[in-house]
């Protein structure tokens, strides 16, 4: 009998994985968000990562429900929900756990569940497992069984693609763990990985995303360093780079449902082993100050301009928490606002990629920029969007008052003003 799949969660993970799927399996995408499914069945994908072409050319295979009844007869089900953090940046793990609830209740003899969202390790056999038991009734390894493979998608990266980045795998016994390989390696392009247990994957994953939050962070604080000397970080690092062992990064706000979230999952977990990681969490202190960073460059730059600092406007370029993608999940952008805020400052934001804005009473939301008024005391370029590569200091000196202060977070090279 050929395999038959239920993706849970169809966001960022679940829908491209859906949809790869799909072009072999029959596989049912489910969400509880009714209007998310509502938008999937009418081929559309607001978060711009599966063209509705992509969704109409596997709409025999793939069918979407926001109803539980309606996932039973699937014998592998994948869950790809989200793992945040809540208010003290201790893991939230109730999506995961309401996840499990409901295969739980629909899971038969001889299934597999697969979990893809971002935990620490032995999250999957230490919370998970326990929740299907409980519900089901059934014995984990005797009569169901697990497997973890770690998602990579990088929203907005039309170039890595769920197909053709390389996945981790693995299983919960020896022939499981084969079991889940096969079954990714007949639709992963770039290959697979069979990681020896499940906790090693579920460790792997985290600490991708950990090892890159704590080498952005190196990076911010020495264009700190640099900016206290006069020296251009970004030529910096250009002549570093010289080195073919030296790691290309560029500083600038590290926010998203990934770099700014997942390690605070491993130091969690080592805190209650009572190890304290240190590095880790001061690296998440000095990425997470960025924000604030930025603010005050750009009130110093207001004052050395002679200009007002209360009840000017200043406007933002970008939302999202990332070059070209919609999502403004854990946007950073946010810190820069609010620390704006603290000083009387009016905050105008501008991000076509951003469709809908929640309402925020920090700043106001701007649809157009008219070239032609001079309204704003200061620009800050806080997301590269490639939309934004034809906005030259002389197009942004027609709607600055007085001496143009741009801020150029992310060292864009097109400016000579404040950088990063």
């Amino acid at each position: 009998m050929k395999d038959k799949i239920c993706i849970i969660g169809m966001g960022y993970v679940g829908l491209p994985l859906a949809v790869a799927f799909a072009e072999k399996y029959s596989v049912i995408g489910f969400d509880i968000n009714s209007a998310r499914i509502e938008e999937l069945r009418a081929g559309i994908d607001s978060t711009l990562e599966v063209a509705s072409e992509e969704l109409r050319a596997v709409n025999e295979h793939l069918v979407f429900s926001e109803n539980p009844s309606e996932i039973e007869g699937a014998n592998i089900y994948i869950v790809t929900v989200p793992t945040p953090i809540d208010k003290s940046n201790k893991p939230d793990l109730t999506p995961l756990e309401k996840a499990s609830e409901t295969v739980a209740n629909v899971i038969q003899v001889g299934d597999i569940v697969i979990y893809e969202s971002t935990v620490y390790p032995g999250v999957t056999e230490e919370v998970c497992v326990p929740i299907l038991e409980k519900l089901s009734n059934l014995v984990y390894n005797k009569d169901f069984f697990c497997g973890y493979s770690p998602e990579r998608i990088n929203p907005g990266d039309k170039q890595h693609t769920v197909k053709n980045i390389l996945k981790v795998t693995s299983g919960s016994t020896p022939e499981i763990a084969r079991k889940v390989d096969q079954l990714y390696s007949s639709i992963i392009t770039a290959g697979t990985h069979l990681a020896s247990s499940i906790k090693v994957a579920e460790a792997s994953k985290v600490i991708e995303n950990t090892q890159r939050d704590v080498n952005i962070a190196l990076i911010n604080e020495l264009a700190m360093i640099f900016n206290e000397m006069g020296i251009n970080t970004d030529e910096v690092i250009e002549a570093a780079a010289t080195k073919w062992n030296f790691i290309k990064m560029k500083p600038g706000l590290v926010g998203g449902h990934c770099i700014g979230v997942d390690p605070y999952y491993l130091t969690y977990k080592a805190e209650e082993l009572g190890y304290k990681p240190n590095l880790i969490l001061s690296s998440r202190q000095i990425n997470n100050g960025m924000g604030k960073y930025v603010a005050d460059a750009t009130i110093r730059e207001l004052i050395n301009k002679e200009k007002l600092v209360k009840n000017s406007n200043v406007l933002i370029l970008g939302y999202s928490f990332k070059e070209n993608c919609p999502d403004t999940r854990n946007t950073r952008v946010i810190d820069i606002i609010d620390n704006l805020n603290k000083f009387g400052v009016n905050c105008f934001v501008h991000d076509p990629w951003v469709n809908s804005w929640s309402s925020n009473k920090n700043f106001k939301a701007v649809a157009e920029i008219d070239f032609n008024e001079s309204k704003y005391q200061a620009v800050i370029l806080a997301v590269n969007h490639n939309c934004f590569n034809g906005y030259s200091e002389e197009l942004l000196k027609g709607i600055v008052e007085g001496d143009l202060i741009l801020i150029d977070v992310k060292s864009s090279k097109r400016f000579s003003t404040w950088t990063l």
